[in-house]
């Protein structure tokens, strides 16, 4: 038997569902929702988790809980300038050595062990949940908490354990065989509006579809990315011999060729197909 039930809430579409299920009962009802904020996410993002306090506050819905561990972004940054000696978090970004002495070419790159997620979202969490329950840092917990996922059956690779004794993570959505698309469909069932999609504003992890989305539509957001993206190499990267940079490309990202096939000519020839039955 669980003695705290808490929602992982990303704020994205599926943990908006999950969350609004669980306030109107539809599946167990979590004692309290945590949103961990990075403190560099989309305005859009603040906008949905700002509309989800004030539906929760009206309708008596599940309390959210709002934790951090510092701005991601202004971290990464201060580590990079030598203003802070470590960082709460590494982003995986992409990186190529540097043109050895010998006069070797670059590398094709790699990425960095991303270390963001830990540091920025489940640490900040599990601190909260360790708070709720009256323990401090380092004390033995002897509750045990259930932790409610936002993830749906399209996104079963990602399950995982939580890697805390006292913890055990469960997926409702993948219970119920929800899919991301099913999870739109039953928040437009209930009246309620779509969210964003929640990731980091500069994550290196965006597809290009996404990034391209910025460009056109959150152009403040994109000119944030890429002065962040070129400040990576004004000088070296900490602990790294090779040059970082936001986009798999590994060019400046305002340099990424972000063009469809279809702006080339050619046609698309799945996002008709999977319209409404891929369960995306």
């Amino acid at each position: 038997m669980s003695d705290l039930t808490v929602i992982s809430l990303g704020a994205g579409v599926q943990s908006t569902a999950l969350y609004l299920m669980s306030c109107m009962g539809e599946i167990n009802r979590a004692d309290a929702a945590i949103f961990a904020d990075t403190g560099w996410e989309p305005k859009a993002v603040y906008d949905h988790l700002e509309w989800l306090i004030d539906w929760s506050n009206e309708h008596g819905g599940v309390p959210i809980e709002v934790v951090s561990k510092g701005n991601i972004r202004d971290d990464v940054l201060n580590h990079v300038s030598g203003a802070a000696k470590w960082s709460n978090g590494q982003p995986p970004f992409y990186v190529i050595n540097r043109e050895t002495k010998d006069g070797m070419s670059p590398d094709t790159g790699g990425s960095l062990w991303r270390k963001c997620t830990k540091n920025y979202k489940i640490d900040p969490i599990h601190a909260k949940i360790r708070e709720m329950l009256g323990y401090e840092t380092g004390q033995r917990v002897k509750e045990t908490v259930t932790q409610l996922m936002g993830i749906s059956v399209d996104e079963a690779h990602r399950m995982k354990d939580s890697g805390k004794g006292w913890i055990v993570n469960k997926y409702p959505l993948v219970d119920l065989r929800m899919s991301r698309h099913n999870c739109q469909k039953w928040l437009n069932r209930n009246g309620f509006p779509e969210p964003p999609k929640s990731a980091c504003i500069g994550c290196p992890y965006h597809a290009n579809d996404r990034w391209r989305d910025m460009k056109l539509h959150q152009t403040d957001e994109w000119d944030d990315v890429v002065r962040f993206d070129h400040a990576l190499r004004e000088q070296p990267y900490p602990g790294v011999t090779g040059m970082v940079y936001t986009h798999r490309d590994c060019i400046p990202i305002d340099e990424v060729d972000l063009t469809t096939a279809e702006d080339h000519g050619q046609v698309d020839m799945f996002s008709a197909e999977c319209e409404g039955y891929c369960g995306f």
